[in-house]
């Protein structure tokens, strides 16, 4: 099976976590999308629509994070299965640290969902750059 010809060139780390936080933006903004419309218009639990807007931000930022990012070389099967599992963590790190502030601690979900946010942000990118999506076999 051939592999993907990498799209981005070694960066150092510091410009690959600023990209990567920009490719992020992307599927926060469809976390948070999911977010609002499912505690203000669907009357949703806030950790519910947090948890099902991070899923589908997830599966956004894959391909993104694999060329632009990344550049990788990796097999899909091998990457993926790799992102997902560190975004898999990522995503019981974002709905219980929510599910917490707001449930418990009585925040707002906006402020509960910018500190998840911001945790996972740093979580998803070393899972991502030293695991799933790191050079080897």
């Amino acid at each position: 099976m051939s592999r993907a010809a990498p799209a981005a060139p070694a960066a150092s780390l510091p410009a690959q976590f600023l990209r990567f936080a920009m490719v992020g933006a992307t599927g926060t903004a469809v976390q948070y999308l999911v977010l609002w419309l499912g505690v203000e218009r669907c009357g949703q639990d806030a950790a519910t629509a947090s948890g099902a807007g991070y899923v589908l931000g997830t599966l956004v930022n894959y391909a993104l994070n694999y060329f632009l990012t990344f550049g990788s070389e990796q097999l899909h099967r091998r990457a993926a299965s790799r992102y997902f599992t560190v975004l898999g963590l990522g995503w019981c790190l974002n709905t219980a640290l929510v599910w917490l502030l707001v449930r418990e601690l009585h925040w707002h979900y906006w402020s509960a969902q910018v500190l998840a946010t911001g945790l996972g942000l740093l979580w998803n990118f070393a899972g991502s750059r030293w695991w799933a999506f790191r050079a080897g076999p």
